[in-house]
């Protein structure tokens, strides 16, 4: 009999697993064989856990998406006022897990895999709308509706835009500055904002 709980266990262990095979490969040309043994269990163990080769990168890319939604939401509690909030989710946006090698390399080939995939498609939609929602309903208190809207366009493009240039590590600079180059930005539009 299974012991209570394996289960969950071995599909954690199979989303890491896949996360950090895509990570060395720099793509999703991934055997499912290698995956499930970096995560100590049998290739048929991990098509009976998921189904697919596409459910398992599926399932590592909501993994990451639920990291990611896990600690906006957590500097969000100790944000204040909403200029606080806006820069909460650049944090969020810009940690250090978010640039871990694999993790970069997990995101690129999602991005690659969406132009063909139609549910990876709609995960990244989901993550990019989040993304803009949560910056422009703290926006709108800051700046006329116009305004925020471009300012959200700009700090997610800018997010995103980094992040695709780190995976250029020659080209990229470090994250710190990628940070502060972030917040500059919307310091810009805070003063031009005060301004007026």
């Amino acid at each position: 009999m299974p012991k209570l709980g394996m289960e969950k266990i071995r599909r954690e262990a199979m989303i890491e697993a896949t996360i950090i095979e895509i990570g060395e490969a720099g793509s999703l040309n991934v055997p499912v064989s290698q995956i499930a043994r970096r995560a100590g269990i049998s290739p048929a163990l991990a098509h009976h856990y998921f189904g697919s080769k596409e459910q398992i990168f599926l399932a590592a890319m909501r993994h990451i998406l639920v990291i990611f939604k896990e600690s906006v939401s957590q500097r969000l509690r100790h944000a204040r006022t909403p200029e606080e909030r806006i820069r909460a989710i650049i944090a969020a946006s810009l940690e250090r897990r978010q640039f871990d090698r694999d993790v970069v390399s997990a995101w690129l080939s999602f991005y690659v895999k969406s132009l063909h995939s139609e549910e990876t498609s709609r995960l990244l939609r989901v993550y990019a709308r989040r993304l803009h929602s949560n910056l422009l309903f703290d926006l709108r208190k800051l700046f006329e509706d116009e305004t925020a809207e471009k300012v959200a366009q700009g700090l997610a493009s800018m997010i995103d835009g980094f992040y695709i240039r780190h995976a250029l590590q020659d080209i990229a600079p470090p994250r710190a500055d990628v940070h502060a180059l972030v917040e500059d930005y919307l310091d810009l539009w805070l003063f031009r904002e005060a301004e007026h």
